[in-house]
């Protein structure tokens, strides 16, 4: 197929499009968060036990991202697509009848499974669409979907908690994903990977620069996701706001970090990448250690910050792993990466912190992951493919 060259007409509009459904993938992923106290009280769980949804939800993720990524370029990357978003709508029409939390653990391992076929698909998919020049802001434009929703995902369930209980929400969910598979069916073309390599899974994991990544994404993964998760919980049951508040900030602290992943997308086409990545993180490190020592008061404005930079990773990570392997690889890449780092990042780090929560208190175990974070930077310069 043949490329485009810009970034106006039809190519922006495709581009927003798959923006838009990045945005509501990604929503699925979080939406637990700002619900989790309810759920706390209406199942009569733990912060622990609570906290775990995201262990399964990760776990349903890091599988699928792997298999996608092995099978995606051979079966399409369009059919991968539309795959992941039929699943999803199935899978949030079938949550609002669950009356047992365990339940919860099984359907949250299948709708991480759903969301996760997306991403190994959608990112070798922007590569085949747009030219390598504009890799960048492509890339950074599809990230600001994770972005817009981190920001109102907390708000969109505060506005619907108005009219309907926590079920109604996932109702809400499943017309939406059944509305964008049918579109992006009907405008998208094929792409496949014809003939890869059957060797390919062997080589990528002996290659030393797929695991440092891997680390410095589990740390991103987990200041972002792994913060994001257990905020509700910490606001409210540590801190003692109430929900709507902790909401309210949650969604707030997340405005400015749109802006800042778009920056990203363009500066990285300009300016050094692996110093603009090592700048990000290490930055993240420094504040996520920060939000564990701020008072009640500031608590706000910490979190404000620390959403500013590390939103600002996960572009500039995902421009860098399209440059660090090959075509033929990329996909496959991506989805070992971010099963790794969403799977330690975004499940058993909330887990932990959860766990820290029961057993002591939620700032101990965001300032450790704060200090890791800041180690982890240092990997960076360990990527040769980045120079």
């Amino acid at each position: 197929m043949e490329r485009y060259t810009n970034l106006k007409g039809r190519a922006l509009l495709f581009l927003l499009f798959m923006l838009f459904i990045w945005f509501v993938n990604f929503s699925a992923r979080i939406v637990f968060s700002p619900i989790l106290p309810i759920l706390e009280d209406e199942f009569m769980v733990n912060h622990a036990r609570a906290s775990a949804i995201f262990i399964f939800m990760s776990a349903g993720y890091g599988i699928a991202v792997i298999a996608s990524g092995l099978l995606a370029g051979r079966i399409g990357y369009k059919r991968s697509i539309v795959l992941s978003l039929a699943q999803l709508s199935l899978m949030t029409f079938l949550i609002p009848l669950v009356q047992n939390f365990f339940l919860l653990y099984i359907f949250s391992f299948v709708l991480g499974f759903s969301v996760g076929l997306y991403i190994p698909a959608a990112i070798p998919l922007i590569t085949e669409y747009y030219a390598e020049k504009n890799w960048g802001k492509a890339i950074a434009i599809h990230d600001i979907g994770a972005s817009l929703a981190i920001f109102a995902t907390p708000l969109v369930c505060l506005l619907l908690l108005h009219y309907f209980p926590w079920r109604g929400i996932f109702l809400v969910y499943g017309c939406v994903f059944l509305a964008c598979g049918v579109v992006f069916l009907l405008v998208s073309s094929e792409v496949k990977i014809f003939n890869p390599p059957r060797a390919i899974f062997r080589d990528i994991v002996r290659i030393r620069s797929l695991w440092v990544m891997a680390v410095i994404w589990i740390f991103g993964a987990g200041s972002n996701l792994g913060i994001y998760s257990i905020t509700p919980l910490y606001l409210t049951k540590e801190l003692g706001l109430s929900i709507d508040f902790a909401n309210t900030i949650l969604g707030v602290s997340r405005l400015a970090a749109i802006g800042v992943a778009v920056a990203c997308g363009f500066i990285v086409d300009r300016f050094n990448l692996r110093k603009i990545m090592f700048f990000m993180t290490a930055i993240t490190g420094v504040l996520t250690v920060i939000l564990g020592l701020a008072s009640v008061r500031c608590t706000g404005v910490v979190l404000f910050l620390q959403a500013l930079f590390v939103t600002g990773f996960f572009p500039v990570g995902l421009v860098a792993i399209a440059r660090t392997f090959s075509r033929e690889m990329r996909g496959l890449a991506t989805g070992i990466i971010l099963a790794l780092s969403f799977f330690a990042g975004g499940g058993v780090t909330p887990y932990l912190l959860g766990v820290s929560g029961d057993l002591y208190s939620f700032r101990l175990g965001i300032t450790i992951l704060g200090i890791l974070t800041i180690l982890a930077s240092t990997l960076i310069f360990r990527l040769k493919e980045l120079k």
